[in-house]
C-alpha cells in the first residue's frame, strides 16, 4: 500500500551550493514528502537552456485565470537530513545579495505581467524568516508596490517554530501576510532529533501562541509520519497535541527517502531502517479518522482544513494545474498561452524567451502550457539578475498529452473536487473521455475512481493507492 505525499514548486535536490545545478531527469517523482505549501515540479519532457531576458509582450497573451506568485527563499538555519529541496544552510553572507536580486526580479515580473491580478503569494523555502526584518520588509513591500494584488489576496509564509518570535510574526502580519505554515513535523523529542529539527515541542507551543497574538487566524501545521522506528502510539500522541491547538489547517506527509540525502545514506548503510509502508498506511488511515471526528475536511490527499475558506488557495493552483510565476533560485513557473507559440527563426520555445521579432500565431489549438525553471545556485541566480539576464535554466512547451495527464494526476489529489469534466475540456480543448477513456474505465471497474456526472475523483480505496491511479495518466 502506498501513501501519497505533497508537492512543491521547486525541484528538489540535496547538494552543495553551486552555480547551476542540472535539471532532474525526465520522470522524476512529483510526489514529495514535504510541502508546507506546494509542489516539486512534474516530470519534464525536455530541456532547453536560454539566458536571454524574457520578453514583456508575451505575457500580455497569457491566460486571465487565477495567478499565483511563488517567492523562493533558499536559506535554512540547518539542512535537515531528509530534505532534498533547493535550500542551503550557512550562507548568511549571501542573504543581502539574494534579497536585492529577488526585489529586482519581482520588479521585472510585475512589468511583464502588466497589471494582471495576482490572487495568491507564497513565501517558501527554506525558511523565509531566517532573513532579517528589513530584508523581509523590502521583499513584501516590493510585492505590494509593484503587483496588482486581488482584494482578497492570500499571502502565505513558511515559518520555523524554532526561530520565530512575536516581533517577527507581528512584522509579517503588518506586511499583509495572512497565512502561516509552520514546519512542526512532530511533538516527539526523539523524532525531532532524528529529523534534524532545531525546535522542541515547547518551541511549537510558544511560536503558535506568538502567531495568534500577532493576529494570525489562518495557521497551517506540517507533520510527518512513517518515520523509521515511529510507533502508531507516538503518531497518535502528536496528532492529539496538534488537535489541542485546533489550527485551521493541517498538512500530513509521509516520509520519503529521497536519493542523495543523508537519510538515504543512513538507510543504505543500515544506520537506520527503511520506513515501513504498511505502518505508514495505518498511520494515514488513523489520521483521516481522527481529523474527520475533530471537524476537519480532507480536501486534498495530504491536507485538511477546519472551516470554510481555509483550504490553501495557492496550493489549489498547483493541484488544478493552473498558473503561477516562481521567483528565486530554482523556482518553477507554469503559464498557459491562448495559442500555441511559434518562432519565425528557430524551433526553440517560441516567443516566450525570444526578442521583439518573435510573435504568437493563432493556430486554433487550445492553450499551450509552458513551464520553466531558474538556475538553482544562489550566486548564479544573483549574477544573472544583476546583469539583466534571464535566470532561467530550462524551459519547455508541454505536449498536449503531457499537460492533460498532469491535469489528471494533480487534480485527482483533490479528494472531493477531483477533476471536473467541464474544466478539463475548457483547459485542453477536448473531453476527458476522448483523451483517457480506457484508463477511466479500468480505474472505475477496479473501484479506484468514481464520478457524479460532473467530475471524476478517487474513491476511498483509490485514495490509499493514489500512485497506482496517477500512473495511468503520466507516461
Amino acid at each position: 500500500m502506498n501513501v501519497l505525499a505533497g508537492l512543491r514548486p521547486t525541484y528538489s535536490e540535496h547538494r552543495a551550493q553551486e552555480e547551476e545545478a542540472p535539471v532532474p531527469e525526465a520522470g522524476a517523482s512529483v510526489l514529495n514528502a514535504r510541502n508546507g505549501s506546494a509542489a516539486a515540479g512534474p516530470p519534464q519532457t525536455g530541456r532547453r537552456r536560454d539566458s536571454r531576458l524574457l520578453s514583456t509582450p508575451a505575457f500580455a497573451a497569457a491566460g486571465k485565470g487565477p495567478l499565483g506568485l511563488y517567492i523562493h527563499i533558499p536559506f535554512c538555519a540547518r539542512k535537515c537530513p531528509y530534505c532534498d529541496f533547493n535550500t542551503y544552510a550557512r550562507l548568511e553572507p549571501l542573504y543581502e545579495a539574494c534579497t536585492q536580486a529577488l526585489c529586482r526580479d519581482l520588479g521585472r515580473w510585475a512589468a511583464r505581467l502588466d497589471g494582471r491580478t495576482v490572487d495568491t503569494v507564497f513565501l517558501g523555502g527554506g525558511t523565509p524568516t531566517v532573513l532579517s526584518s528589513g530584508q523581509l520588509r523590502r521583499i513584501l513591500e516590493r510585492v505590494h508596490d509593484r503587483f496588482e494584488l486581488a482584494v482578497n489576496v492570500e499571502i502565505s509564509s513558511e515559518a520555523n517554530p524554532g526561530i520565530e518570535d512575536r516581533g517577527q510574526f507581528a512584522l509579517l502580519r503588518s506586511l499583509g501576510v495572512n497565512r502561516l505554515s509552520m514546519g512542526v513535523q512532530s511533538f516527539q523529542a526523539e523524532e525531532l532529533d532524528f529529523l534534524g529539527r532545531i525546535h522542541d515541542a515547547e518551541d511549537v507551543l510558544r511560536a503558535y501562541d506568538a502567531a495568534t497574538e500577532a493576529g494570525f487566524d489562518n495557521i497551517n501545521l506540517d507533520f510527518m509520519f512513517g518515520l523509521p522506528r515511529q510507533s502508531l502510539e507516538a503518531w497518535n500522541n502528536s496528532l492529539d497535541k496538534a488537535l489541542d491547538l485546533a489550527p485551521r489547517h493541517l498538512s500530513l506527509y509521509s516520509l520519503i527517502v529521497e536519493p542523495d540525502t543523508p537519510l538515504a545514506h543512513w538507510v543504505e548503510t543500515g544506520r537506520t531502517p527503511a520506513p515501513d509502508d504498511d505502518l505508514a498506511a495505518e498511520m494515514y488511515e488513523a489520521a483521516m479518522s481522527r481529523l474527520r471526528e475533530a471537524g476537519y475536511e480532507q480536501y486534498e490527499v495530504s491536507n485538511w482544513a477546519r472551516g470554510a475558506g481555509f483550504a490553501c488557495r495557492h496550493n489549489l493552483l498547483y493541484w488544478r494545474n493552473q498558473e503561477w510565476v516562481g521567483i528565486g533560485p530554482g523556482a518553477h513557473s507554469h503559464l498557459r498561452f491562448p495559442t500555441r507559440l511559434r518562432r519565425e527563426s528557430t524551433n526553440g520555445l517560441p516567443f516566450l524567451f525570444g526578442d521583439s521579432s518573435d510573435r504568437v500565431t493563432g493556430s486554433g489549438a487550445p492553450a499551450a502550457a509552458v513551464r520553466w525553471s531558474n538556475v538553482k545556485g544562489v550566486q548564479g541566480y544573483v549574477r544573472r539578475v544583476e546583469a539583466d539576464e534571464s535566470p532561467v535554466s530550462f524551459h519547455e512547451e508541454l505536449p498536449a498529452g503531457v499537460s492533460m495527464g498532469e491535469t489528471m494526476m494533480l487534480g485527482l489529489r483533490l479528494v472531493r473536487e477531483g477533476v471536473p469534466f467541464a474544466r478539463f475540456e475548457a483547459m485542453h480543448g477536448q473531453p476527458m473521455r476522448a483523451a483517457f477513456g480506457p484508463s477511466l474505465d479500468r480505474l472505475h471497474d477496479g473501484g479506484l475512481l468514481e464520478s457524479d456526472g460532473e467530475r471524476v475523483r478517487l474513491t476511498p480505496k483509490g485514495l490509499l493507492v493514489g500512485n497506482r491511479v496517477f500512473s495511468e495518466f503520466v507516461a
